[in-house]
This record gives C-alpha cells, structure tokens and sequence, in this order.
C-alpha cells in the first residue's frame, strides 16, 4: 500500500468519523454560561462612513412598465464594517420623471430611456446606470412566469388550500405550482371559466375573492393597490394567455447580499434576481418566497429586509422561486474577542474555529482528560471505558496521548463492532423469520470486516450497490433483499449515500430544493433494471 493510499483511506474514515461525532457533544461543545464572561454587545462601533456603493450584480434593464427593481444601497465605514442603508439614502433619477423610487428603494420605470439612479446621504453618493425599454407596449403577461408565482408567494397553492389534491370549496390548483397547465385549465376552462371576468376584469373572481371583496374562506391575501392585483388584472384584460414555447425559462436565482455581518437590531434589504434562459434578467424580490430558519436570531418580510434580533449566531433566509432555491446568511458577532482557542487537530476543528472568530464566539475550554476518555471512547468503541483504561490514560503524561487514545480506539475490534451495528441499521438489515438470520449476520460481518479493514468508503458503497449473486455468497445483495423496490432503493441511496431527501420528488416538486419528478424516476431508472431471483 502507498502513502497515498493510506492517506486517502485514513482521510475518507476520518470525515465518517466527524460526521457521527458531530451527532454528540464535541469537546468544544458550549458549556453552561460563565457569569464572568461579559453580554453580548453585538458588532463594535462601525465608526465614520466612508463611501456608499449600490449593490446591483450588473447593469439592471428594465423592460416593459410592469417591470421592477429592488434597489440595494450600502454603506462602508471606517471599522471596515458594511451595513445597509437603503431605507436612509435621498433618491435622485437623471432625467426625471422617467422612474418613481420608493423610500424603500423599489423602482418602477415611466419612460424609456438610459438613466442614472443617484443615492445620497450626508456627503456621500452613488451612482447606478439603468437601461430602460418598452415601457409604451402592452407587453404580453406571462402566466407560468408571472401569474402563477404571485398564486404560490400568496400561499393559495399550498397543501393547506387549493393546493390538496381535491383542492379547496370547489377550486383546485397544482401543489406549489409544479404544473402551469393544470393551473391554467383549473383557472381559465374549468365550470364555464366563472373565475374570470374578461369584460370586466376587476370584477372576476380571480380579483374578489383574495382581495376580500367577495367572501373568501382564506381571508385577505391580495391588497388593492398591490403589484400582483395590477398584473392579474392585466393579464385579464389582454384576454387570459397563457404564453408559447418560446417564453424563457427560469434557470436560476440569485440573492444580492448573499451573506452580511449584522449588528444586533439591525436591518438588510435584500433583491432576489432570476436569470432565464434567454439571458435575460428580472427582479422577483416581491414574487418570491422568503423565509428564516432563525427567526429568533433574523426575521424578513414580504419585500426582503431583514430584521435581526438581539441575539448573535448565523440565520439563513431561504429564497424560493419557481422550483429554484436560493439562500442569504446573516451573521450575528457575539462581539466578542476569540483569542487563545484549542489546538486545531483536523479539518473539522479549523472549520469550527473559523467560524467562531467570525461570529465572536469564544469556545468553551477544552474538557479534562476525563471527560474525554468518556467521550471518546463512547462515541468511537459505542462502549464506557474500563476503570484500568481510565486510571492509565489518567496516569499518562504524554502530550499526544489523546491522539494515541483515538488511534487506540480506531483500531479495536469495538471500533468495527460499534460502526457496524450503525451501518447494519441503516441499511436495513434485520431479520424477518429464521432463514433469514443466516444472510443477516453475513451482512454484518461484511460490514464490520470492511470496517476493520479501513476499507474506504467509496468502495463500501460501490459493494453495496453493485452487488450481484446469491446472498450467501455475496452478502451486500442482502440490501436489495430487504429494499426489493427500485423507489425505495433510489430513495435509501441518495439519503445515505448522498445527503438528499427525494422522496417529496415522488408526487410533486420538491418544496425546499431543486429536485422535480423527472429528477426523482430519471434517477429511479437506474434501478427497474436490478432483479431478484
């Protein structure tokens, strides 16, 4: 065996190690609150500012009156820090008169034209050029790439409304609006096309009933005076298209900041592009759906300022669009000076102690010997430690005697017995009657073998999943034995294998990632060919 051969196996075995030692208190686990160690403060004084700057991704252009643009203003400081100032800034358009800008800095062209959007405050500015086009033309509203957004961000195609398969007092819509096409039959042909007025498009149904002047079972949704009410409307009143072929395509979105350092109460617009198949570009800020995972650290709203709370730590904010999935990270600093920090042994602990000093956190001190011969030994050999190991790992004054002690470890039998039970587990290997017991406790042997081995970890799953033969001879096939269907074996395979849930794939687009039917039974396919005998 080369070096590099050892190195590679020992690095694939080390990540599994991490991964499962992560499912437990790490030695640089928080320890309960020291009354001496100061509040949180949050990030120091940003001191003087220095520059404004727009935060745009490119030269926007705006095409047709309907078009918008969230418009993202920030300021730099002399403590380096960047903050947001988009709500603080005075608003200039050269020439004028051909776009309105909100205090909130959304932007909506009247006249063609190349403009340039000025931002002040106090002695800074900056500057942006906007192209803008077509503003005089009736645009045609697009229903898949217009219409059906402003259904999913209103929450009307949801599992809990119109969204359920039997849909909702009469009214059925496709689950998050994966299929235009049902949607547009539902909507536009279904009980004489009632739903849609086009003599009078503001007295449609379509217009009444979420805008609450009719009554609604789902309560207000829409507000007269809203963006999404004017483009129903419109596209009413152009006669309900539903769009061709040669539409283009969402292919992406992207969140401009994605990622910020916050102070404690502090706020971040944020605008949402998509980029579509013919190279274009638009704004869906206010037609897309955001969400905190941390809403006690950072919450956001329907027009994407974030808002954090008093608290540090890291919130994400998810950002759906039509099937694509985007994310913005909100950094919270405890405020905190990160100073002296254990001694980084692998991959993992540099990971946690960059992050550590990015979010202020001082870790908590390292366990005693102790403590982590208890761990260790838990988390590695799934056993307690003797009392003879403990007193001479106590007595041992060596300064690498932990890493002698996880090596130790590794290499026991205890070490291949604890894994292999967790791997016999996930992979569904149990008995049924007694003819199977002999193929199960084969399995297992396998599994331990390969891990008393060091086998590496692309080779135990290439076994698995290509393993042909009689069970008894090839104890891997006992897998297929107990998943017989190509669903589920896709399924298992790319949970434990790959990380990813598709099993929401199966009826419907996936609501939080990119994964669609055809992903799920394109990825199924590889299996209907795996047979059993």
């Amino acid at each position: 065996m080369t070096m590099s051969d050892a190195s590679c196996r020992d690095i694939r075995w080390i990540v599994v190690v991490c991964v499962w030692l992560a499912t437990v208190t790490p030695c640089l686990a928080v320890e309960p609150a020291d009354p001496s160690v100061a509040a949180p403060t949050g990030l120091p004084p940003r001191g003087e500012r220095v520059g404004l700057a727009f935060e745009s991704g490119g030269v926007p252009v705006l095409v047709g009156a309907g078009a918008r643009r969230q418009l993202v203003v920030t300021g730099s400081f002399s403590s380096g820090q960047r903050h947001d100032v988009t709500r603080e800034v005075a608003w200039e358009v050269s020439p004028a008169g051909h776009a309105r800008i909100g205090a909130d800095g959304f932007l909506e062209p009247l006249a063609d034209g190349d403009l340039t959007i000025t931002a002040r405050l106090g002695d800074s500015s900056a500057a942006l050029p906007v192209r803008v086009e077509r503003t005089a033309e009736e645009l045609p509203v697009s229903f898949t790439n217009e219409i059906v957004p402003i259904f999913t961000r209103l929450g009307c195609n949801t599992g809990g409304c119109h969204g359920k398969s039997d849909g909702q007092n009469g009214f059925r819509l496709s689950l998050l609006g994966f299929e235009p096409v049902e949607d547009y039959a539902f909507l536009v042909h279904e009980t004489r096309g009632r739903r849609i007025f086009p003599a009078d498009p503001e007295f449609s149904l379509l217009i009444m009933k979420p805008t609450n002047l009719l009554p609604h079972g789902g309560g207000r949704r829409l507000a007269e005076d809203s963006h999404e009410r004017e483009l129903l409307v419109r596209w009413i009143r152009q006669g309900v298209p539903f769009g061709s072929a040669d539409d283009p395509s969402i292919e992406r979105i992207r969140v401009i900041p994605d990622q910020r350092e916050m102070p404690f109460d502090g706020r971040q617009q944020l605008a949402v592009i998509g980029d579509y198949s013919d190279g274009s570009q638009r704004d869906v800020t206010r037609l897309a759906i955001l969400e905190s995972n941390q809403p006690e650290l950072a919450s956001v709203d329907s027009t994407g300022l974030v808002t954090t709370k008093r608290r540090p730590g890291e919130a994400a904010v998810m950002v759906r669009f039509q099937g694509k999935v985007a994310l913005f990270r909100a950094l919270l600093p405890q405020g905190l000076t990160v100073a002296a920090t254990p001694p980084e042994r692998n991959l993992v602990d540099t990971a946690v102690i960059n992050r550590l000093r990015v979010l202020g956190l001082p870790p908590s001190p390292v366990c005693d010997d102790s403590t982590f011969i208890r761990r260790a030994t838990i988390d590695i050999a799934g056993r307690l430690p003797t009392a003879d190991e403990v007193r001479a790992f106590l007595a041992d004054s060596s300064a690498d005697k932990r890493d002698r002690l996880v090596d130790r470890l590794i290499a026991s039998p205890d070490y291949a017995d604890n894994f292999a039970a967790k791997w016999s587990a996930l992979l569904r290997n149990k008995r049924r009657n007694g003819t199977d017991s002999v193929y199960t406790f084969r399995f297992h042997d396998w599994l331990r073998d390969a891990l008393d081995r060091n086998l590496p970890y692309d080779q135990i799953v290439r076994g698995v999943l290509t393993a042909a033969g009689d069970a008894e001879a090839h104890p891997p096939v006992q897998w297929f034995r107990e998943v017989s269907q190509p669903g589920l074996q896709m399924e298992d395979t790319a949970q434990l294998f790959l990380g990813m849930r598709l099993g929401c794939a199966k009826c419907h687009h996936h609501p939080f990632e990119e994964w669609s039917q055809q992903d799920y039974y394109g990825f199924e396919a590889f299996f209907t060919q795996v047979g059993l005998k």
